[in-house]
């Protein structure tokens, strides 16, 4: 379970670094030790405040189909930014909704592709 963690956490770092490079308006500055950092609270404020936005705009995402859920993210990252001094968004609007966008498929892609890889291994 703990490898499956660091190994998701590791993911997430990645998928940060693949977004800002895809993304014009989402820079961070420092190495693969800010990634790691932004990996680590992106999941703490995913878990705590994400969790409890989701909770409260449930009928709107049920209304919308799951769209708005890529708002939330949007707005998460925004809330990253503003903790973080590593880590800028220019625009809310356009460049945090496409971060969140590319950040959840780049994210997808990589858990799929890890969850084969440890099913292979255990096989």
């Amino acid at each position: 379970m703990l490898v499956s963690l660091l190994v998701r956490w590791l993911a997430l770092a990645a998928a940060f670094a693949l977004t800002a490079w895809l993304l014009s308006g989402m820079d961070v500055s420092g190495g693969f030790g800010t990634y790691l950092w932004l990996a680590l609270l992106f999941g703490v404020i995913n878990a705590v405040i994400g969790t409890i936005l989701r909770l409260i705009t449930l009928p709107l995402r049920v209304i919308t189909l799951g769209l708005f859920s890529i708002v939330i993210n949007a707005f998460l990252l925004k809330i990253l930014d503003w903790i973080s001094d590593r880590f800028t968004i220019d625009h809310f609007f356009w460049t945090a909704i496409w971060g969140a966008i590319i950040l959840a498929i780049v994210t997808v892609v990589l858990d799929l592709l890890l969850g084969a890889a440890f099913r292979r291994r255990a096989a």
